[in-house]
């Protein structure tokens, strides 16, 4: 399978070599939006083996990853804080991060108590719920062992009755104006000459436009980039942090 990659058109600032703003469709913008739906645990996870800095963070989760399953909860896993499954939106937009969602993490189990009892008016059983096989009903005392079954929301959607939704967050058919620091809004004529007065632009002959792929590199050093710095196309693309 090819690697995905979404093509980005960089307005660029020559004399000081620094990007002035990005055109970008719905691919790339959706991407911007799953950023900030990203469990903190991925991000560590994704930047683990880049050189960042993800301060006291990285340590948090080394020392989570070391620490034994004998003190979890029976019915916890700890891949769910170490590699946790990306949100169903992210995992509809098949583009630029790595896949995260690899690990098999434990089924959800329930019990009850599996004690029935003859009334008037024919048999009933006590109905509570736990998710631990040694808890004891509040009725009879007695351990709720009867493990339940499960149906998630997704087992029980049928795919014949779902309706059909476009992927994603925003719009298509709409081209987007990204700013260095990661603003987004609409592109427009009025929008452009904005922010080139904004940045006291003068002399349009300064101005360069440059078409770039964003692939998945490109995304964890934007990712990367986006923790330590506000120029963020500048120093992916040019290598310019200080700009």
């Amino acid at each position: 399978m090819a690697t995905p990659k979404v093509t980005l058109k960089l307005l660029i600032n020559k004399m000081e070599r620094k990007v002035v703003f990005a055109e970008a469709n719905k691919d790339f913008v959706d991407f911007l939006f799953c950023i900030l739906s990203l469990p903190v645990g991925s991000i560590v996870k994704l930047l683990e083996n880049k050189t960042t800095t993800t301060g006291c963070l990285g340590d948090l989760y080394q020392s989570i990853e070391a620490l034994s399953e004998t003190y979890m909860q029976p019915n916890q896993d700890k891949n769910s804080v170490l590699n946790p499954k990306f949100p169903k939106s992210l995992t509809e937009i098949p583009l630029l991060l790595p896949d995260n969602n690899s690990y098999k993490s434990k089924p959800l189990k329930f019990y009850t108590c599996s004690r029935i009892e003859t009334t008037f008016n024919g048999y009933s059983r006590h109905l509570f719920l736990a998710d631990n096989p040694f808890s004891s009903c509040p009725i009879c005392r007695q351990t709720m062992r009867s493990e339940m079954a499960f149906v998630s929301q997704e087992a029980s959607t049928s795919t014949t009755a779902a309706v059909a939704t476009k992927r994603g967050f925003v719009k298509d058919m709409v081209t987007y104006m990204v700013m260095d620091n990661l603003e987004v809004m609409p592109m427009s004529t009025i929008s452009c000459i904005t922010w080139l007065n904004k940045f006291n632009v003068g002399d349009l002959g300064s101005l360069e436009e440059k078409v770039v792929n964003f692939g998945p590199d490109e995304a964890l050093k934007l990712l990367k980039a986006s923790m330590e710095c506000k120029n963020v196309f500048t120093s992916v693309f040019l290598g310019n942090k200080g700009a």
